[in-house]
């Protein structure tokens, strides 16, 4: 899969910060330091460089960039049953695109208004603003990927839609500036990240099915 390693989202952010950095370095403007210091700092946000993922089929991989702040048995509110749910905060020196944790068909996709609280809260995953997906493996096992944005965030965005299939590693969503993603899993999945474990997208196992 091939798309630039600066994300399509940040673009138009990326292209303003550096219009307004060149023509105040034009001017000697005492500002342009401090643009160039936001334009270096967008520029790193909306970076999206390529992974490599793992071989094996039987996997879940990370959907997001970041730390690993929850895993416990929950209900799966999305399809009302038991599950594993394992948490990835981003802040906002994160990548913030999203890859799909696992190829299969997209079951239902579910979006619901919220709040923006500090999404490394608990309460962030059933009060924010969020977005989620619920994959069908081949296999007949069910996986809910959540978007859920955060005390910054303020732009959910994802590109996949009821019916469609996704494949694992393949981007389908962005969050901007600072966000969290939940991952509810089969009980059967077998977790293999620890708390507080930094994780990338589509290069970290997650769990085992």
């Amino acid at each position: 899969m091939n798309y630039p390693i600066i994300a399509k989202e940040g673009w138009l952010f990326v292209g303003l910060s550096s219009f307004l950095s060149l023509f105040l370095t034009y001017i000697q403007s005492p500002f342009c330091l401090v643009s160039w210091v936001i334009t270096v700092f967008i520029l790193q946000f909306f970076r999206d460089p390529l992974r490599k993922k793992p071989a094996d089929q039987n996997v879940i991989l990370s959907a997001a960039d970041g730390k690993v702040i929850a895993i416990e048995k929950v209900k799966d509110p999305y399809q009302n049953k038991n599950a594993l749910k394992v948490s990835v905060f981003m802040n906002v020196f994160n990548v913030h695109s999203n890859k799909g944790p696992i190829s299969g068909k997209i079951l239902e996709k579910f979006y619901f208004p919220g709040k923006f609280l500090n999404a490394a809260l608990s309460k962030a995953s059933l009060e924010n603003e969020r977005c989620a997906i619920v994959i069908e493996t081949e296999n007949g096992e069910t996986i809910t990927c959540v978007q859920i944005a955060g005390l910054i965030a303020r732009r959910i965005l994802c590109y996949k839609n009821k019916g469609e299939n996704i494949s694992s590693g393949e981007r389908y969503g962005f969050i901007r500036f600072g966000s969290r993603v939940d991952l509810y899993l089969p009980l059967n999945a077998k977790i293999k990240v620890n708390l507080g474990q930094v994780v990338k997208n589509t290069e970290s196992v997650i769990a085992t099915l």
